[in-house]
């Protein structure tokens, strides 16, 4: 009969008039299933509490599992208040604190702090809680915590606003590279010279050793202006403001002026006897500080050109400079001191004493620059061991602000296109920093030198800052490239010689 086998298998499983056992059991008899359970074990309760009360057993029930009868003498929890988190709850609100403090005036009374204290100890014990904590409105249920890493995309939309003028300008475009790079060997690694100006010609000034050369910025050529004879070196250099004329600060003490127009010399001034590491132009007077810390103001124009002298630093003067309205010269030395003076020779204001004598900085001035936008405010940098740019108010000889650089200042530059100001640096990232100002941000560090920064000058747009390093290269960077989106009508530079060549002897 074994050929009927799978006939009667075949015929079993399509059968209509049976339950099929195989696979899960369906929804609806689940539930069935569940409440029919339910239903009995709860008249089965019953019927045993019934029981008990009728007759009460003396022996304990030994049916009874340790698992049933620890999880019997667990205490209940207690039910929470329901309630909505968006709608206020009658059992956690106080109405007659709530009723006090809606209808309270606002007392501004000028009373003593012992008063204040005593009215809110009185407040405490009379209500039993501190009614300034205390909400008219009071809620059941806190918010729910989102999940980990959610977050809602309408509060990413609606609690960012547009960003002000203020916070654009200061994430403006700052190319972290240099425009270029050029070769300067043989520059002297001195920390207290001055070896590079730039004219308002687009003339760059660089001293290399016992030479002077001069880049032309517009057309990129190179010409030697001079070279020193013996042992001799230079050691500093300033343009004179809007002209041609060098002033040229040697290691024997002379000072020379050259006429780079044509290529001349046109006199020497002998008003120091060692080496002049510092110069500073205001108008026709060229202001020399030399190593013995003495100070000279020389008048180009006479033949008996030192026309004052001020002694003042017991060290080199190393920074030295005029503020753009000539009423005021700031004097950093190696004696940690920064001076100002008052004054030209001749002038109502001149003194040769300063009025000013500022000893914050732990170690020597070198940087120093006057704010083009606020004539009275002066930037100082210190050495190695003070690493601190400091700001003046020469009107009352104040400190107004301070910012630790972290590093040894070498140079200062104020920007003349933006409320910002650059600072050279040395060990250890020997870099250029880019400071907000008045709130002392950093927008920008630049960095590229190998070793320590010597000397920065700007270009006579302002838009391009030349660092010369003791790396003996010199880079060039972009850094406060006007914002081309703003329209403004740059000044046109003047061609016009200065009036001092005719009067020199």
């Amino acid at each position: 009969m074994s050929q009927f086998a799978f006939v009667n298998d075949l015929r079993s499983a399509v059968r209509m008039d049976e339950p099929i056992t195989s696979g899960p059991a369906p929804r609806w008899m689940k539930k069935s299933v569940e409440s029919t359970s339910s239903s009995a074990n709860t008249s089965r309760k019953t019927n045993e509490l019934m029981s008990a009360k009728k007759t009460p057993s003396k022996t304990p029930n030994k049916s009874k599992s340790p698992a049933s009868r620890s999880a019997s003498n667990t205490p209940a929890k207690p039910k929470t208040p329901g309630g909505d988190r968006f709608i206020p709850s009658r059992m956690s609100t106080n109405f007659d604190i709530s009723h006090f403090k809606m209808n309270q005036e606002n007392e501004n009374l000028d009373i003593s702090p012992t008063q204040s204290d005593y009215r809110k100890a009185m407040s405490e014990n009379l209500h039993g809680c501190d009614i300034n904590n205390v909400r008219v409105l009071s809620y059941q249920n806190k918010a729910p915590a989102p999940p980990d890493g959610y977050q809602n995309a309408l509060k990413v939309v609606y609690s960012q606003s547009k960003t002000p003028m203020n916070v654009r300008g200061a994430t403006r475009y700052i190319p972290h590279a240099p425009d270029r790079i050029l070769d300067a060997p043989e520059i002297v690694d001195d920390y207290y010279l001055n070896l590079i100006d730039w004219s308002f010609s687009n003339i760059l000034a660089v001293a290399l050793g016992t030479s002077v050369y001069l880049w032309n910025a517009d057309t990129g050529a190179i010409d030697q202006l001079l070279d020193l004879e013996g042992a001799d070196y230079i050691t500093s250099l300033k343009w004179v403001p809007n002209g041609n004329l060098l002033g040229v600060g040697t290691a024997l003490g002379p000072v020379q002026l050259w006429d780079a127009s044509q290529t001349k010399r046109l006199r020497v001034m002998n008003s120091h006897s060692s080496r002049v590491s510092a110069m500073s132009w205001n108008s026709h007077i060229l202001t020399t500080g030399c190593r013995n810390g003495q100070l000279v103001h020389n008048d180009v124009r006479q033949r008996e050109h030192i026309v004052g002298t001020i002694q003042s630093h017991t060290q080199e003067v190393c920074g030295l400079k005029w503020s753009t309205d000539g009423r005021y010269l700031a004097s950093g030395g190696n004696d940690n001191l920064l001076n100002v003076y008052s004054g030209l020779p001749g002038q109502i204001t001149y003194q040769s004493e300063p009025i000013y004598s500022f000893s914050q900085h732990q170690a020597a001035v070198k940087a120093l620059d006057w704010c083009p936008w606020q004539t009275n405010v002066l930037a100082s940098g210190g050495g190695t061991a003070d690493r601190t740019i400091r700001f003046w108010n020469c009107n009352n000889g104040q400190c107004i602000n301070s910012v630790n650089a972290n590093s040894q200042v070498c140079a200062i530059l104020w920007s003349k296109t933006y409320r910002e100001l650059v600072s050279a640096h040395g060990f250890a990232n020997n870099q250029l920093t880019i400071w907000k100002y008045p709130s002392l941000t950093k927008v920008a560090e630049l960095t590229g030198h190998t070793n320590r920064i010597l000397n920065l000058a700007m270009s006579p747009d302002g838009s391009t800052v030349l660092s010369a390093g003791a790396d003996e290269t010199l880079r060039m960077w972009k850094c406060f490239l006007p914002d081309p989106n703003k329209k403004k009508e740059h000044e046109k530079r003047s061609s016009r010689p200065t009036m001092l060549g005719p009067g020199l002897r």
